[in-house]
């Protein structure tokens, strides 16, 4: 049994595919949580949006400060915006290897 686990561990940790943003969307770091479903979001375009979780995503994703995420500015006000995904450990370590991660904000 435990050959089996170690084997699932190893395939998990491979990486086939990644969610990469498209047309508006963006990466950015949840900076803080607000309450709700609302947070402030740093995004790698140099703003700090107020970002939300809709509401068919809302028990779907869990979230904390640190967490990179893939947000989508709303149409009308490019101050605020959708959380539409969460990117894993491994993720974002294949980020980072890629370029697509430029730098992960340090808390000291």
């Amino acid at each position: 049994m435990k050959s089996n686990k170690k084997k699932n561990a190893e395939q998990e940790e491979k990486i086939t595919r990644v969610k990469l943003p498209r047309g508006e969307e963006m990466i950015g770091i949840i900076d803080q949580r607000l309450g709700g479903n609302k947070m402030f979001v740093n995004c790698f375009d140099g703003k700090k949006r107020n970002c939300r979780v809709p509401g068919r995503l809302k028990r779907a994703l869990w979230l904390r400060p640190g967490d990179v995420v893939i947000i989508e500015p709303w149409e009308l006000d490019k101050d605020k915006g959708d959380v539409i995904f969460k990117y894993r450990r491994n993720q974002v370590e294949w980020l980072k290897e890629k370029g697509y991660l430029k730098s992960e904000k340090s808390e000291f």
